[in-house]
């Protein structure tokens, strides 16, 4: 190194480039010094990555969507054209104490209406217009109109408690409704609790019970009249929110 650095400063020295250049080949040399063969290099080399195009969206304006609409636009057509209201529910309306409950796109319809300290509430949905139970062999339906399940809710405004009777219409002049069960709770929880006891069975308690029962439910409103309507909104409550849903998917599939 010695005799390098004095070779480097001497007049005589040969130029720079060339001393740079024996250098590195010195220094070269020197990290190989003692290995039998050379050192491969390892160096890792990165994949090279193509850029793709991102795919575009495929549209909901599609032909397939398009034919969905133009046949929902049929329907809702020849839906609102044979859709008509049942006399009987502007008919009650018009004359009951009973306010309407009713919002669109939920199943549930009900009636309410206030009797002196007591909260009545009528609540039921809507039902198919189609009976499930059909006559396999001759496919006809069958012939008892399809009854509506309802319950009567009748509590104290002060204190929570109250009664619900587990009711469901029927066909005939004379009784158009049948009790279930009649469910007694002396507060708001008890009346929420799913596993709370629901009352005997109505057919079995006593037969002047039931009378005094039926007497009960006519002052606070319950008549063939309310049944009337309530079976008759309960088809309507269906068909309008079947042609609601039709206007729905047609505004989805047209968007």
């Amino acid at each position: 190194f010695c005799s390098f650095a004095a070779s480097f400063c001497a007049p005589s020295s040969p130029p720079l480039g060339s001393m740079l250049a024996h250098g590195r080949v010195l220094a070269v040399a020197a990290r190989h010094v003692g290995r039998a063969t050379p050192l491969l290099a390892t160096r890792a080399v990165a994949p090279s990555v193509r850029a793709v195009a991102p795919l575009a969206p495929r549209a909901f304006g599609s032909a397939a969507a398009e034919k969905v609409a133009k046949t929902l636009e049929t329907e809702i057509k020849h839906e609102e054209e044979q859709y008509e209201q049942a006399k009987e529910i502007k008919a009650f309306l018009k004359k009951s104490d009973f306010k309407l409950v009713d919002t669109d796109g939920d199943v549930n319809i009900a009636l309410e209406r206030e009797a002196g300290d007591k909260k009545v509430r009528v609540e039921w949905q809507l039902t198919s217009p189609f009976n499930a139970d059909m006559d396999t062999e001759g496919g006809e339906e069958a012939m008892d109109q399809e009854s509506t399940d309802f319950c009567v809710t009748v509590e104290n405004k002060s204190s929570g408690s109250g009664m619900v009777l587990y009711c469901s219409t029927q066909t005939g002049e004379d009784h158009r409704y049948v009790i279930g069960n009649i469910k007694a709770f002396s507060n708001a929880a008890e009346k929420d609790n799913v596993s709370a006891y629901n009352g005997p069975e109505f057919e079995d308690v006593d037969e002047k019970l039931q009378e005094a029962f039926d007497e009960y439910l006519a002052e606070v409103g319950l008549d063939n009249e309310l049944c009337d309507f309530i079976d008759a909104s309960a088809l309507d409550k269906e068909q309008r929110e079947y042609i609601r849903w039709l206007k729905t998917v047609k505004s989805l599939l047209s968007a």
